[in-house]
Order: structure tokens, then C-alpha cells, then sequence
């Protein structure tokens, strides 16, 4: 079974809802994600279809998902405006099923993310995960992002900041 990976559509928000309580039911969520599912199952239907409308085009922030050939929806990742950087996209909620895990699913998501970022005049992309989630560092790391050195607390603990530098970026504003 193939998976594709395309940016989400304004009125899929039911998806990209039943897709996020799904990364937070995962085992890591406590460490890989600044929400709870009882929080984000709480959020009533106008918050999914705001959230889902501002990452569908056109627009500053992007959510791509990872959909198989029979419309199962098993990863996403989403690019925000860097708060501090406005050279780079901040990566998001990063989320592979795990029967996808190890398939490629997450490199075709950060690639596909890379190149909407360079599209968008972007010459990084940073992110942020959890210094005790080992798993998810060496899934970074093997895409291409090192650490910054920086560390950012949160209250839901430590956490390195990741950058990749994007290929071709050369020129782009700063």
C-alpha cells in the first residue's frame, strides 16, 4: 500500500481532528506534543475547522499529511511562522502511525514540508522535541536537522531546538 503526502484541504477539519486525538493517544504524546487529548477532544468543531482552514492554502502555516491509497490518514507535520526567526518554519506536530513507522512516511512529510518552506522564501526549518524523546531525535537527525545548542522549557520540560537548513536556499530574505 503507497501513502501520499499533500497539504490539507479547508474542509477536512474532521480528519485533521480525528488525526491529532490520535497522535495524542500514542504512548510518546506526554513527551513529543504540548496538548493532552482530553484537551484538544474538548475543543469544540469551529476550533478544528479554524485550525484546518488557517494550514490549508494560502496561507503562513501549512499541515501535510500522509494518506494512504485507501484514504487512511496515518502522519502529518505542520510549518508555522517562526515566533522568532523569520527566516525559518517551525515544525509542528509531527505525527506517523505506528504501523507506518520505518516506512518512509516521516522523510516524504519533512520533505514535502522543506520544500512548501522554500517555496515560501524560508532557508530553514526548526523544530523542537523533547530531550528524554530519543526516538524522535534520531528520526530528526537522520532528515537532516542538528542541534542549535539552544534548550527551551516548557510545561511539558526540556526540549533541543533542531534546525535543517534547506538545500537551494541560498538568497532567500534573512
Amino acid at each position: 500500500m503507497s501513502v501520499h503526502v499533500r497539504r490539507v484541504e479547508a474542509g477536512e477539519w474532521p480528519q485533521v481532528k480525528a488525526l491529532r486525538l490520535r497522535a495524542l493517544a500514542d504512548p510518546a504524546a506526554p513527551i513529543a506534543f504540548l496538548d493532552t487529548v482530553e484537551h484538544a477532544s474538548g475543543q469544540p468543531d469551529r476550533f478544528w475547522q479554524e485550525r484546518t482552514v488557517n494550514a490549508a492554502e494560502p496561507s503562513a502555516a501549512a499541515q501535510f499529511v500522509a494518506v494512504t491509497d485507501a484514504g487512511e490518514w496515518v502522519g502529518t507535520a505542520t510549518v508555522l511562522p517562526h515566533r522568532e526567526r523569520p527566516e525559518a518554519g517551525l515544525v509542528v506536530g509531527v505525527y506517523v502511525a505506528d504501523e507506518h513507522r520505518g516506512s518512509g512516511v516521516i522523510d516524504a512529510l519533512l520533505d514535502t514540508a522543506a520544500a512548501w518552506a522554500l517555496e515560501q522564501g524560508l532557508a530553514a526549518l526548526e523544530l523542537e522535541v523533547h530531550v528524554d524523546n530519543d526516538r524522535a531525535q534520531a528520526v530528526y537527525a537522520r532528515a537532516g536537522f542538528a542541534r542549535t545548542g539552544e534548550i527551551e522549557t516548557t510545561g511539558f520540560g526540556r526540549e533541543w531546538v533542531l534546525r535543517r537548513e534547506l538545500a537551494g536556499s541560498e538568497g532567500v530574505r534573512a
